[in-house]
């Protein structure tokens, strides 16, 4: 189990310094709020963009991406809402998975724009 947060851990540093590399503001890490957890969220222009980061050790079982399932975006729907709400914000909003699959000592990062809706 630790080794599967320290993955995650790694991932999700991996993922806020690629979107940093394409320009984008990382305003939060890890947010949290009434068990609700957003990986990463962060701004570019006027667009507000709420990150899932999936990081494995083996694509076996499926790419990292798929492990983002319905209830899971629901859930960060909900956490993104609330983000909103409480900062008051109007803005354009767009959600992101971020999935690296690590092999030996390298990563393979796929960024997927728009990869849901709020539904």
């Amino acid at each position: 189990m630790a080794e599967s947060h320290d993955r995650g851990k790694q991932g999700e540093g991996i993922a806020a310094s690629y979107l940093v590399g394409k320009g984008y503001e990382i305003l939060e890490t890890n947010w949290q709020s009434n068990h609700q957890e957003i990986d990463i969220i962060a701004r570019k222009d006027s667009l507000l963009l709420i990150v899932e980061v999936k990081s494995r050790s083996t694509n076996c079982h499926g790419e990292p991406e798929v492990f983002v399932t319905r209830q899971k975006q629901r859930m960060l729907i909900k956490a993104a809402n609330h983000y909103i709400a409480r900062n008051q914000l109007e803005t354009e909003i767009r959600f992101d998975i971020i999935s690296i699959l690590f092999r030996g000592g390298y990563h393979r990062l796929n960024h997927i724009e728009d990869a849901f809706y709020a539904f």
